[in-house]
């Protein structure tokens, strides 16, 4: 006697697809917002240091590093092309893998409770002035590297605020 119960696989298989479809939806809405903050910049000598990284650290603190990762890559990409890709495609590929490895890190202790959101901060912050911007050492040199650490740390610390702001008023608000 045949009956109307899915079977097991059927099952199984569909939570999966819900929670591929869902992180799909999340990646594209936080790259959207990700090329609205690329439009807001803050000044800096090259010009593509902009609010256009917060979604990615929200997307990562919120719903795991590697969605946050891809949607961290996708906006620098945005930001450095609608700049003209000052430093060239291949190196602005190799910030954006940067970008996406500083929000997958910071997702990785911000998932971690108050003080790991911490240290996910710090260590994001480190890693995306001081430590990515010696990528700019063969094509502009020590002073270029002084001058953009600064300018990449101030823009780092406002994104990682606004994300480290939005993620903890929804966590309050018990919504996720």
């Amino acid at each position: 006697m045949p009956t109307n119960k899915p079977d097991l696989a059927q099952r199984t298989e569909a939570p999966k697809a819900n929670a591929t479809v869902r992180i799909l939806a999340v990646i594209a809405v936080f790259t959207a917002l990700s090329a609205v903050g690329s439009l807001v910049k803050i000044p800096s000598p090259l010009g593509t240091v902009a609010f256009d990284s917060a979604p990615g650290y929200f997307v990562a603190a919120a719903f795991g590093g590697l969605p946050g990762a891809v949607v961290a890559c996708l906006g620098h990409l945005i930001t450095a092309a609608m700049t003209g890709f000052p430093l060239s495609l291949p190196i602005h590929i190799v910030i954006a893998l940067g970008m996406g490895i500083c929000a997958w890190a910071f997702g990785l202790f911000a998932r971690r409770g108050n003080v790991g959101m911490v240290i996910g901060f710090v260590l994001a912050a480190l890693l995306n002035s001081v430590v990515l911007s010696l990528i700019v050492l063969p094509v502009g040199g020590v002073a270029m590297y002084k001058g953009m650490t600064v300018f990449l740390l101030i823009g780092t610390v406002v994104n990682l605020a606004l994300a480290m702001i939005a993620h903890l008023a929804l966590r309050r608000s018990r919504i996720h």
